[in-house]
């Protein structure tokens, strides 16, 4: 699919850009574009890569322009730009909509312009049920993202989706704090015990887009099914994996705008997604606002589905989770004493 191809990640800078070069960087893709706005991760992933077949682009997703001149003789895009970080977007949310919401109608906008083949923008299970100014925005995210899609050539043109839950030591996420907190000597903290997670690996979570790129037609969210931890257990197998048994563990309480658990899937789209195995394919609503014409939905009853959380989802113990854990090569180095960028 990509031989010969160009391929464009919005925010490639961060950690599932990385996780994108480090599974195509050698295959037979033609170009990988590097569209973010730090020049200084830019530079550093420069020098770390040193390969003809990486460009770089200086640019904001906020900035309709920019966006337009990095896709134009692109094959592909991969959506990955945003604000991500919980507590920030709550006391910044006009910045979460600039760069989620207006963002993403930027980028898709100028793909369509470009005639760009496949699209696949990523979501989160904060967008599900959100009660943050991330969520929110990010929940804006996929409608701008569906709304799109319904007026796009299918054959010049496919828009379509990815939800995924916490991303295990990706940049800014818990796993990284926590294994600072152990090597520093202080407390790991932690919010509330009880808080369930959804938790896959940056390999699960660029298996899901290219899952999404390859069976994605207009306005679908593809989901990954997840199994999920408290951070409880998290904590604990991480010490284990230390073998810090006795270290001291502090609860702060919950922060600004989280929740005790998340959803990938709503008790809404459960009632239309289709399961395929691995994953959930959740089609958009293909009426138009002529509700006056009746469309048979079938014979589904809402009330008898119930959503699909981190609360109900497989749930991982300690030992379970050290097994998670033990496929990150920054957890293996970490256990050895040694000390590796999280992201590789």
């Amino acid at each position: 699919m990509f031989q010969n191809k160009t391929l464009l990640i919005t925010g490639g800078t961060g950690s599932f850009g990385n996780a994108v070069l480090r599974r195509f960087l050698h295959t037979d893709i033609a170009e990988i574009r590097i569209f973010s706005r730090d020049e200084k991760k830019q530079d550093d992933m420069r020098k770390a890569y040193s390969h003809p077949k990486l460009k770089f682009y200086i640019g904001d997703v906020r900035d309709y322009q920019s966006v337009l001149n990095a896709s134009r003789g692109v094959d592909f895009i991969y959506h990955a730009a945003a604000l991500k970080q919980v507590p920030s977007c709550e006391f910044h949310p006009m910045e979460a909509v600039k760069t989620n919401v207006i963002g993403t109608e930027n980028v898709l906008e100028a793909a369509i312009q470009n005639e760009v083949k496949r699209v696949v923008c990523l979501s989160t299970d904060k967008a599900v049920y959100p009660i943050n100014a991330m969520g929110i925005s990010k929940a804006m995210m996929e409608k701008v993202m569906v709304a799109k899609s319904r007026n796009v050539d299918e054959n010049k043109t496919v828009i379509c989706g990815t939800r995924y839950g916490n991303v295990m030591a990706s940049r800014g996420s818990v796993i990284p704090l926590f294994v600072d907190q152990i090597r520093n000597g202080k407390p790991i903290t932690i919010t509330d015990p009880n808080m369930t997670r959804f938790m896959m690996t940056l390999d699960d979570a660029v298996d899901l887009v290219l899952y999404a790129f390859e069976h994605g037609t207009n306005g679908d969210i593809f989901v990954q099914k997840a199994p999920a931890a408290t951070i409880e257990t998290l904590a604990k197998a991480i010490l284990s994996f230390a073998r810090k048994h006795e270290h001291k563990i502090e609860v702060l309480g919950t922060r600004h705008g989280e929740k005790l658990f998340e959803a990938l899937l709503s008790r809404e789209e459960m009632v239309c997604a289709e399961d395929m195995g691995d994953y959930y394919r959740v089609p958009p609503d293909l009426r138009d606002l002529n509700y006056s014409k009746y469309v048979d939905q079938g014979d589904n009853r809402i009330e008898q589905v119930e959503d699909y959380n981190s609360h109900n989802t497989e749930r991982l113990d300690v030992e379970g989770m050290k097994q998670l854990l033990n496929k990150l090569p920054f957890m293996r180095a970490f256990a050895n004493g040694e000390y590796i960028n999280p992201e590789g």
